[in-house]
């Protein structure tokens, strides 16, 4: 974690000695409004702890920790600053939990701008967004049942992970053409350095993972070597009246070192369907490109207000998710970057929500959903979900026979900027019921921070 900190005080210091009288005039005005919100009255406290947690350039950072690490509480710095050809903004933040997880991490995003002297697109068209990144992330206790759709509740243990990323991340429009700008085409492309360090979970009521598996059975259990992983993709987001489509495919190589039997390719497609009840969509979703994790809004616009009418809000969900690893038949796909189903996975998605967290590993997953969502009064909506999903060792065993099965209901709070928070209540699976609270570790319309798996 020294690292992680020095790196995120650095970067810090850095932008306060360069921007030294811009700095002290924007921490000036923040504790000003501060000062304004915060009056010594209990009406006050709803609006105080909304700037608390969402102003900048300083505001406190507060979210859930990947499921079984706790609640996450620290502080978060935001810059920004604008040239003629780029917007350019800077998040730094460091968050721990009383579990004794913790992430830190810095986080910069570039918009490129261009204002040739003859505009060639006579459209409003959205810009190339580069991200450039580095976080790491401690976390003590992650389950593991063992791999496969068909693991036993009796083959739990428990894992401590450390995770750093260091990578780049690109996304480029692609509305040059005419014929196709309604596609909405854009082109994404990644390059990160993942470094894991795994260890065993010790004094629990579940065993360690080295008492229950070994490199056979968890495979990248012994040792973890450093990977250079490289991804490309394609996206296409039209729209016909209320009805929305995201579609994603990416593939991703996963290159470890020249001794390591870890090496592997994975390729993911998402089709996801969102129908608007009233012909709007939910508040953030369109900025989340442009600002970083810790900000709610573009530099030098406010964040969003916290709604306080009775205006519908509504949609009706449904995604498809299939992802399938490739592999050599001398080498294996780690454990740890396997993806999972139940409960929560490692970054926080809700999948078959009424099993246990982590619960279905393996290298390949199909994943179904459906959701509604529907506003109540103010920030408070209603979400219903249905879940059916798998995992497979194999490739060829990846299909929509042996599906599991969940449901979950519960609330949302989305208050302008402030993170989302859900309370949820899942059952229908084969292995009881599930209450799952989450505080996104993102403000609400900020971008999300990269993946751990």
């Amino acid at each position: 974690m020294r690292w992680s900190v020095v790196f995120v005080m650095v970067g810090v210091s850095t932008f306060a000695l360069a921007q030294e009288s811009a700095l002290q005039g924007e921490l000036r005005r923040e504790g000003e409004r501060v000062a304004d919100a915060c009056q010594a009255s209990f009406k006050a406290v709803p609006v105080c702890a909304y700037t608390l947690f969402t102003d900048h350039p300083l505001h406190i950072a507060a979210g859930s920790m990947p499921p079984q690490n706790g609640f996450g509480l620290g502080g978060a710095f935001v810059w920004s600053k604008n040239t003629r050809n780029w917007r350019m903004s800077w998040d730094f933040d460091a968050v721990g939990a009383f579990s004794g997880a913790w992430r830190a991490g810095g986080y910069m995003k570039m918009i490129h701008t261009p204002h040739p002297a003859t505009p060639r697109i006579q459209a409003t068209h959205p810009y190339t967004v580069f991200n450039f990144y580095v976080q790491t992330i401690s976390l003590n206790k992650l389950n593991f049942f063992g791999l496969g759709n068909d693991t036993a509740l009796a083959g739990k243990s428990l894992f401590g992970m450390n995770e750093t990323i260091v990578g780049a991340s690109a996304i480029k429009p692609v509305f040059e053409w005419k014929s196709i700008r309604w596609l909405n085409l854009a082109l994404l492309g990644e390059v990160n350095g993942r470094f894991v360090d795994i260890r065993g979970e010790h004094g629990q009521s579940a065993p360690s993972i080295e008492t229950l598996y070994s490199e056979v059975t968890a495979p990248g259990l012994s040792s973890q070597p450093g990977f250079a992983q490289l991804g490309e993709g394609v996206r296409i987001k039209p729209g016909i009246g209320n009805l929305k489509f995201n579609y994603s495919g990416k593939f991703q190589q996963f290159f470890a070192s020249s001794s390591s039997h870890n090496s592997f390719l994975r390729w993911t497609v998402d089709l996801d369907h969102t129908y608007s009840l009233y012909g709007s969509s939910q508040p953030g979703v369109e900025s989340a490109e442009r600002i970083g994790p810790d900000s709610c809004a573009p530099g030098g616009e406010k964040c969003p207000e916290i709604p306080r009418t009775r205006n519908l809000n509504g949609s009706v969900g449904v995604r498809l998710l299939l992802s399938e690893s490739i592999n050599s038949a001398s080498s294996a796909v780690p454990f740890y970057f396997q993806q999972t189903l139940g409960g929560q996975d490692i970054d926080s998605a809700l999948t078959l929500g009424s099993y246990r967290d982590y619960r279905f590993r393996a290298p390949n997953l199909l994943l179904l959903q459906e959701s509604f969502e529907h506003s109540i009064w103010g920030p408070f909506g209603l979400k219903l979900m249905a879940d059916q999903g798998r995992v497979a060792l194999t490739r060829g065993d990846l299909g929509f026979s042996h599906l599991k099965h969940s449901f979950a209901g519960g609330l949302n709070l989305r208050a302008g900027g402030f993170p989302m928070v859900s309370l949820m209540f899942a059952w229908g699976g084969a292995e009881s019921h599930h209450n799952i609270a989450n505080m996104n570790s993102s403000l609400l319309g900020g971008s999300a921070r990269p993946l751990l798996d």
